[in-house]
């Protein structure tokens, strides 16, 4: 089973939208800032649980920190939600015979 911490980072919308930004490229605090509406102290403090979880990486350049997304800590995930998508087939056909019983 994954960390809760996984769970708790991904629970939040803005940060699975800042693990996504950074998905896509490596930023600093400020690039990240700029396409969200909330202040810079709030992002370091949605890095600062990403990072937590290990979910996000830190590279420092001088006085510059560069984040970017840690993807490998998704891997506990991946294979906690494998586990479950073999009931899913089952639980979909199910749904389809009821509907189908409904439109009769």
């Amino acid at each position: 089973m994954p960390e809760p911490d996984i769970f708790r980072a991904l629970a939040d919308p803005t940060r699975r939208a800042v693990f996504e930004r950074l998905s896509a490229a490596e930023m600093t605090v400020s690039d990240l800032t700029r396409g969200f509406d909330v202040s810079q102290p709030a992002i370091s403090q949605h890095l600062a649980v990403l990072k937590g979880a290990g979910m996000v990486a830190e590279r420092r350049e001088g006085r510059q920190a560069w984040y970017r997304a840690a993807p490998d800590a998704l891997s506990g995930l991946e294979a906690w939600v494998a586990r479950y998508r073999t009931f899913w087939p089952e639980r979909v056909e199910a749904l389809k015979t009821v509907l189908k019983e409904m439109d009769e």
